[in-house]
């Protein structure tokens, strides 16, 4: 269904002053899922499999779809550069339902043309609808260089996009957001004097209801990507954002899977928990847990909890001296096991398993300051371990490359990224505790625990590398 055999352009009606379609908005994009999933069951009963296995091959078809992406109605509607990601939507069920599906390979090959045929006739409605007024998609460009200006001339000419464009300046930008029910697409024209600006804006406005779309910096030049993860209006190639997985339902799902899986963890490691506290306690008298208030969300503090690893009255600084430790606490630092505790913070909702580090509040507004972009890490509730902490970015080590990894996280999140960190912390933790134990460090006064004092006015400015600060 490619588009470009299109007529000469002509301008929309609907995007004269005072025009207005009868449906404006999201409706092609509800329509585009419902069609899937239709198209998907009308196909059992064609080929005559059985109406139980039909639904779940058809449910299954139709969540490998929404996984990979296939479920966001493009720009461009061009059903050929989605073949392969159709086709294997169609065809992976199979691994599951094979020894019940005798007519499998039939279902599937019947499955991926009844997926084609749908989307073909789904889009060419829209198509149609799109050049008669009957429905727009309202569309802020953003930019203020010439090819923002010839992006929005273009969704003008060509009404077969469905696109109502406006172009405004980055300026404009907050405002418009704040009022994104009145819009559908943004589309982003960055260039070297705006960039670091939209990205504020953007993520200001962070989790987006709207879809947006960036112009690669080279849109001349190919970019090594799938087509069908890229989109395209009139021969300018459109990069999409990725749709935040902190809505509704996937806050819902991180949720149910810190619960789950801190009340499983502190069943397991409850007596070893118990043995450390009564270890702690024995070893230099006093109490066996510490609090600290730390950030551990957007606009929240809680008392984190850990295993006390410094003296009695030990001032609690920027950083703890190696002589305030004690033996014991030395080999929980290592070990990372002090941090047993947190578990209870997950379980209550204070934290996430997996998120970005927690920091005390006054050393996150000083870090604010300082550190670009380091607020925008705020924006998800804070973990136990994270992205950062899995690259060895703990302890005395760049901040600045700490956030770019935490902001890289909440950009990119999904459960199975969680579950990829959560084991590489385990493999961590069993590396630290196997070295501490065969060393038999635990009365060493080994130099690699010291920290520096106090860090530095302005140090990260002058290097990436090495920015000093206190582990946590």
């Amino acid at each position: 269904m490619s588009m470009t055999g299109t007529a000469a352009p002509r301008p929309r009606p609907a995007s004269t002053p005072g025009a207005r379609p009868l449906v404006r908005g999201r409706a092609g994009g509800r329509l585009l899922p419902a069609a899937d999933l239709v198209a998907l069951l009308l196909v059992g009963p064609v080929v005559g499999a059985d109406w139980l296995f039909d639904v779940v091959f058809a449910l299954l078809a139709w969540l490998l779809l929404a996984a990979q992406g296939q479920h966001r109605l493009r720009i461009c509607l061009r059903v050929s550069d989605q073949v392969p990601q159709l086709a294997v939507a169609s065809g992976l069920p199979l691994v599951l339902l094979a020894p019940w599906l005798p007519s499998g390979p039939l279902l599937a090959v019947s499955s991926f043309g009844g997926l084609l045929l749908a989307r073909g006739g789904l889009y060419a409605a829209l198509r149609c609808a799109y050049r008669r007024g009957v429905l727009d998609e309202p569309t802020l460009v953003i930019g203020s260089g010439e090819l923002a200006e010839r992006l929005a001339e273009r969704a003008r000419e060509h009404p077969e996009f469905g696109l109502r464009p406006r172009r405004i300046d980055v300026s404009e930008v907050e405002g418009e957001l704040a009022a994104a029910d009145r819009i559908s697409r943004v589309l982003v024209c960055p260039d070297d004097a705006t960039e670091a600006a939209l990205v504020t804006v953007l993520r200001s406005n962070w989790p987006l209801t709207v879809d947006v779309c960036v112009v690669p910096r080279l849109p001349e030049l190919g970019a090594a990507l799938p087509r069908a993860a890229l989109d395209e209006l009139w021969g300018v190639p459109l990069v999409p954002l990725r749709r935040s997985g902190h809505g509704g339902a996937g806050t819902a799902a991180k949720r149910a899977f810190d619960v789950v899986l801190s009340g499983l963890m502190l069943a397991l490691l409850g007596p070893l928990l118990l043995v450390l506290a009564v270890a702690v306690r024995v070893d230099s008298g006093g109490p066996a847990f510490f609090r600290q208030l730390r950030v551990t969300g957007p606009g929240r503090t809680s008392q984190v909890l850990k295993l006390r690893t410094v003296r009695v009255g030990a001032a609690q600084g920027w950083a703890v001296p190696a002589e305030e430790c004690t033996a014991l606490g030395k080999w929980l630092r290592r070990t990372h096991l002090d941090e047993l505790p947190q578990l209870i913070n997950v379980l209550r909702g204070e934290m996430s398993l997996v998120g970005p580090r927690p920091e005390r509040p006054h050393y996150a507004q000083h870090f604010g300051r300082e550190v670009p972009r380091y607020g925008d890490r705020h924006r998800v509730p804070g973990g136990m371990t994270g992205w950062a902490q899995v690259h060895g970015l703990h302890g005395d080590t760049s901040i600045p490359d700490r956030v770019d990894f935490d902001n890289q996280y909440i950009e990119q999140w999904s459960p199975q990224g969680d579950a990829v960190i959560l084991l590489r912390t385990v493999a961590v933790v069993l590396r630290a505790s196997v070295t501490a134990c065969l060393r038999w460090e635990l009365g060493g006064g080994n130099p690699r625990h010291r920290r520096p004092a106090r860090p530095r006015p302005g140090a990260h400015r002058r290097t990436r590398r090495r920015v000093g600060f206190a582990r946590n």
